[in-house]
């Protein structure tokens, strides 16, 4: 969610779930009482980019909130604040839930390389047009240059038009 929807979002936990905002590796409870509309800049710790929420302190953890920088017009990667799209071409909706493209998502993988991104990667591939392809080989090309997945963007333009 946008980090600039953090007091929509602290209203509707309240009395329901208890929010810690994770940074730097450690978890810092983010008190309902306190500043409960102030901006994330505000309340967070410094580097502060998702939140854990959990009914109590003795309860597992349920939920795991990413907050994005943008806004309602533009998503903004957070990594590289100079990467952006208008945010009607970087989500898509599905019975009313929104998700961002497949392109961005793997993006946000690229920089684990992990063996299930790989796996994603392999798998998404062929579904993407020229148009996802070019974005997110360019993406790449600024944020990791010398990435593998960038020879295998590169080449081989998908014929599906998705």
């Amino acid at each position: 969610m946008l980090s600039a929807e953090l007091p929509l979002l602290r209203r509707h936990l309240a009395g329901k779930l208890h929010a810690w905002a994770a940074s730097s590796g450690s978890l810092t409870p983010l008190l309902p009482e306190d500043a409960p509309d102030a901006a994330a800049e505000d309340v967070l710790p410094a580097g502060a980019g998702q939140l854990w929420a959990r009914r109590s302190a003795a309860d597992p953890w349920e939920y795991d909130i990413l907050l994005a920088p943008g806004s309602r017009d533009e998503w903004i990667y957070k990594r590289n604040n100079t990467i952006r799209l208008p945010m009607a071409e970087a989500v898509w909706e599905q019975d009313g839930i929104r998700y961002l493209q497949p392109q961005i998502q793997l993006l946000y993988k690229a920089k684990g390389l992990r063996t299930k991104d790989q796996a994603d990667f392999a798998a998404t591939l062929p579904h993407l047009d020229g148009r996802r392809r070019d974005w997110l080989q360019d993406a790449l090309e600024r944020t990791i240059p010398d990435h593998p997945w960038i020879d295998s963007l590169s080449g081989g333009r998908s014929s599906s038009g998705a």
